[in-house]
């Protein structure tokens, strides 16, 4: 049986080491033993409390791994890759740092290594879909719409974060990268805000944030956007906090302290950011490719809508993001896909067979992408 290392114990690490151990032998790792005590008694899985930041730690954890899986924070993802690599071993990594990966491509193919990033649900399967059609139409047009919410809605913030609360601070202060005409534009985070209705949930706020990422290089598409979605009124709060100087990483001095803003943002927030346990939440995503397709104008629609499984225990943004890379780990060591470098998941959806079998993979663990095609 085959040796995975999942470096991060967290709530999307965990489930995608539980996943992975219905099939390979799984070693869970966190510096966190609160994390690992969640995961202990998880068959096929063992754990171990590491400083991930080492890369001397790193290199004796995954010494006999198969593949590693990186889900550690975003701020930690960059240099864990990079050790990784170093370490020549196959990678799918979700940490969603936001350092260019294809910085590592050279190092990559030197070490015949294959890295899967951005591996989630956006990044991750909105590129897959796009890869996919990218192959078979003329693409004119790119929209995603994203966003992980708690089905109660709580003032002041009617928002709660599966992962780092600084990670998800970082959407709304990063300036926003979209193309437009063939021409990369940048626009404030949260800016151009719509009101979008979903059936199952009602109306959502839209709002640019920066996640189109590795696409602006890899594909050459006039017009593409990615926009996180959130309840309404939730976007004017992050604004007015951001703009007051909240979220701002230059230090202050504070009572004879140098801190930064926005680590006591995170540490107010994390508290009411936070979910409890069994708190249920959903996941909702469109993504919408619209070009020319066999001389005719066609638009796909795809439509997500998933929620917390109350049989599993398990949140729908880790079944979201954590079942993805662990569709794309199965490809690697089925040998189904080998293209050593720096891959992004646009790649992965390039192939008809692969494109299916990750759908394939997610419909077993009930998460669906409903598709509508027409002509318009």
């Amino acid at each position: 049986m085959k040796n995975i290392v999942v470096l991060g114990a967290g709530m999307v690490g965990r489930t995608i080491a539980k996943d992975l151990a219905t099939d390979y032998n799984v070693l869970s790792t966190d510096i966190s033993d609160e994390n690992l005590s969640l995961i202990k008694n998880s068959s096929n899985i063992q754990i171990q409390r590491a400083n991930i930041s080492d890369k001397n730690e790193i290199k004796n954890l995954i010494a006999d791994a198969d593949c590693v899986v990186g889900a550690v924070p975003g701020f930690m993802g960059f240099e864990t890759l990079k050790t990784i690599l170093n370490n020549k071993k196959n990678v799918v990594d979700i940490s969603f740092f936001p350092e260019d990966a294809f910085e590592l491509d050279a190092l990559a193919k030197e070490n015949n290594v294959t890295a899967i990033v951005d591996c989630g649900v956006a990044p991750g399967m909105d590129n897959v879909i796009l890869g996919y059609h990218n192959q078979r139409m003329k693409i004119q047009r790119f929209e995603c719409l994203v966003g992980g919410l708690p089905f109660e809605r709580k003032l002041p913030f009617q928002y709660k974060a599966p992962f780092s609360p600084i990670d998800v601070i970082e959407e709304y202060t990063r300036p926003a990268r979209l193309v437009e005409n063939g021409k990369e534009i940048i626009r404030p985070a949260l800016t151009e805000p719509e009101f979008i209705h979903f059936e199952n949930i009602g109306t959502l706020e839209s709002f640019n944030t920066d996640g189109l990422r590795s696409i602006i290089k890899t594909m050459n598409i006039p017009d593409m956007k990615e926009k996180t979605l959130r309840y309404p009124g939730h976007r004017k709060s992050m604004e007015m906090l951001r703009d007051m100087g909240f979220f701002s990483e230059e230090e202050v001095f504070v009572k004879g302290k140098m801190i930064r803003p926005i680590d006591l943002a995170a540490a107010v927030m994390l508290p009411q950011w936070k979910y409890k346990s069994g708190e249920e939440e959903f996941t909702v995503m469109r993504v919408i490719v619209q070009g020319n397709e066999s001389g005719k104008n066609i638009r796909y629609t795809y439509d997500l809508f998933d929620q917390y499984d109350k049989a599993t225990q398990t949140s729908s943004m880790a079944r979201t993001t954590g079942f993805t890379c662990t569709a794309a780990v199965r490809l690697l060591l089925k040998k189904k896909y080998s293209r050593t470098g720096i891959n992004p998941p646009e790649y992965l959806g390039e192939e008809e067979n692969n494109f299916q079998f990750i759908l394939s993979e997610l419909k077993k663990r009930n998460v669906i992408y409903k598709m509508k095609k027409e002509e318009i």
